[in-house]
């Protein structure tokens, strides 16, 4: 465990609801990460290929538009299947990296038309290794996005250690947080949509409760970013010129900041991660160990798997 290395967080925006060209990006941002000797590379939530802020696919209560199943159709087709040509090619752009590769993704389920935000994880050696659905959409987002099930909250066992994560606001669930301690993460991947100050301090308190490194994701977009023919577009005439402002950070195990929040344009934040802090941060307290009493609390997740050992 004592062997450092990189990890580096993109925060940047898609080409949005451009499949192909999204793909081409992130191959381009993933070699810049690399080339600062980045072991992991994390992208934001929804990075393929659009988090849809601001839009409201036509949709009031008791009442749907048109134009918003026209935008529905054209969001669904930038999303991503698992085992797909888009996922192969990340699968190939983490390959030919050499690094692992978390991104998020509007995940598309081809048999029950239901798409889900989504993180999928890619191994050195191209291979899938799995995913993560937000097992609660907040507000709005649950028009477009359905709920997991509790299957993928887990972590995958590595060399760099064991990784996992949750997904925006799914970081405000105190039983989701403890989901993910009890499968021993380390290397903790948050990647949001939000863009508030407060979120820092959120990634810091995650740290610190689960004595584990918190990698904080977010986008920066700009309305001029948006497609011009996009239907529906009508709804950013209310909105900001700039959507998000991004607040990426990297924290350690102890809530130290390792790579300061990044406001205000694109970028890729890089630290170097050493294990042996998780060790040490564990002197004090331990959430699933010496903090956790099971004498008096009692703590199920229903179709949690087991940490997959990923060779």
């Amino acid at each position: 465990m004592s062997t450092k290395y990189k990890v580096a967080v993109v925060q940047a925006a898609p080409i949005l609801f451009d499949l192909s060209k999204t793909l081409d990006k992130t191959e381009k941002l993933v070699s810049e990460a690399v080339s600062n000797g980045a072991k992991l590379v994390l992208f934001p939530e929804a990075f393929i290929s659009a988090y849809p802020r601001g839009l409201s696919f036509g949709t009031v209560v008791g009442s749907r538009q048109s134009h918003g199943r026209e935008l529905w159709q054209r969001y669904w087709e930038s999303s991503v299947t698992e085992g797909d040509q888009a996922c192969k090619r990340l699968g190939d752009i983490a390959k030919d990296a050499k690094v692992f590769l978390v991104i998020g993704v509007n995940e598309k389920d081809e048999v029950a038309g239901t798409l889900y935000c989504s993180m999928f994880y890619f191994g050195p050696d191209g291979q899938f290794l799995g995913k993560h659905r937000k097992v609660k959409p907040t507000a709005q987002e649950r028009v477009i996005w359905g709920e997991d099930n509790g299957s993928t909250l887990s972590t995958f066992d590595t060399v760099l250690g064991k990784i996992g994560g949750l997904i925006c606001w799914e970081n405000y669930m105190p039983l989701a947080r403890m989901a993910m301690y009890q499968k021993g993460v380390q290397l903790y991947l948050a990647p949001t949509a939000d863009n508030r100050e407060g979120w820092q301090q959120t990634m810091r308190h995650i740290a610190l409760e689960g004595r584990c490194f918190v990698l904080g994701c977010n986008q920066f977009v700009t309305k001029d970013m948006y497609p011009d023919d996009l239907p529906g577009g009508a709804d950013l005439e209310g909105q900001p010129e700039i959507m998000a402002n991004g607040g990426s950070i990297i924290v350690d195990p102890l809530g130290n900041v390792l790579a300061e929040p990044l406001w205000g344009k694109e970028g890729i934040l890089t630290a170097e991660i050493n294990p042996d802090l998780i060790v040490q941060s564990k002197l004090d307290f331990d959430p699933i160990g010496h903090y956790h009493r099971p004498d008096i609390f009692e703590f199920k997740v229903n179709n949690q798997p087991p940490i997959k050992v990923v060779d």
